[in-house]
């Protein structure tokens, strides 16, 4: 489902066969004070699984930006990054989720230089460039839950 809007709730979107050797990472997201945390904790979690450079850029990337948007539209929310497993692939995959307003239109949010907040309307939509699978979904009773995936052989 690469790109695409998934309207069932988080816990019914499938995943692949989770690693067993490595636990998840939860990380809260509760100001921007956790961004630097966010970064740190992403950073050293990838790097444990890849050393390209290319990779761990964008994963920190993808993940700083989805915890910069948890801080400014929803105040409260967390980052899980986890290590996936699919036969002889392995990815690194982030869930940020929140319990914020959600997304009101998620189509036009996943356009480039559209913004509610008054940025550059780059985040959502490089986001989903940079990394190998991106779905959102997105309630104003259940918030907002972004995952993304980037495969690494």
């Amino acid at each position: 489902m690469n790109g695409q809007f998934d309207s069932r709730a988080p816990a019914e979107l499938e995943a692949p066969a989770l690693h067993d050797s490595v636990r998840p990472l939860f990380i809260p997201v509760h100001s921007e004070n956790d961004l630097a945390v966010v970064a740190a904790s992403v950073g050293a979690f990838a790097s444990e699984r890849t050393r390209d450079p290319v990779h761990l850029a964008r994963i920190r990337i993808a993940a700083l930006e989805l915890a910069t948007n948890v801080v400014k539209y929803a105040k409260r929310g967390r980052v899980e990054i986890r290590v996936l497993v699919q036969g002889s692939r392995e990815a690194i995959e982030l869930i940020v989720s929140d319990r914020g307003p959600g997304i009101a239109d998620v189509a036009l949010a996943l356009q480039d230089h559209y913004s509610s907040g008054g940025t550059l309307g780059l985040g959502l939509p490089g986001v989903k460039r940079m990394m190998d699978e991106f779905e959102l979904h997105s309630s104003a009773e259940l918030g907002t839950t972004v995952r993304v995936r980037k495969w690494l052989r």
